[in-house]
């Protein structure tokens, strides 16, 4: 025969309610109890009734188990805030990086500059029309490109995508 279940709410009759803590107080310190040889574990346990009475259990020492979990709480907030110290020395990295990217980008600006002032860089519309001839394979687009390109011209490169169909000849 199934028990029925009760609905969880605040019991109005104070002696009801005194009787069920009672119990219910009584079945949490056996479980604890029993987890605590059956897994090994250190379980402390505070109750504190409505009438401010304390219950404990502990399976050890209730202040070292207490002790233990203060500090373990402590290290775990110093280990999700990183000090002020890292956080500056992440920062001043960042800045440091950012730097060397930025003179990076000016220096292959003034080498593009340079480039196009000397006349090696080809127009956009002229490097399409190599690749823009029908009937051509990709083979025969990739020898064009290598066989035009300088020893040194390998930092930089054109590329061409065409889309569309197939040329059926």
């Amino acid at each position: 025969m199934a028990r029925e279940k009760i609905q969880i709410k605040k019991i109005d009759n104070a002696t009801a309610r005194q009787v069920t803590f009672s119990k219910r107080r009584r079945g949490l310190f056996k479980k604890a109890e029993e987890l605590s040889v059956l897994c090994d574990a250190d379980v402390a346990l505070i109750i504190f009734s409505s009438t401010g009475k304390l219950f404990e259990y502990a399976s050890s020492s209730m202040k070292e188990i207490l002790e233990r979990y203060n500090l373990r709480s402590k290290n775990l907030e110093k280990l999700e805030q990183p000090s002020l110290e890292l956080q500056g020395q992440r920062i001043i990295r960042e800045i440091n990086d950012l730097k060397t990217k930025g003179m990076q980008l000016m220096e292959e600006n003034e080498r593009l500059k340079l480039e196009i002032s000397n006349g090696r860089r080809e127009v956009a519309g002229d490097s399409e029309n190599v690749f823009c001839e029908e009937g051509q394979s990709s083979e025969s687009v990739t020898n064009v490109c290598t066989s035009n390109a300088t020893p040194h011209d390998h930092e930089s490169s054109n590329t061409s995508l065409k889309l569309g169909l197939p040329f059926s000849g």
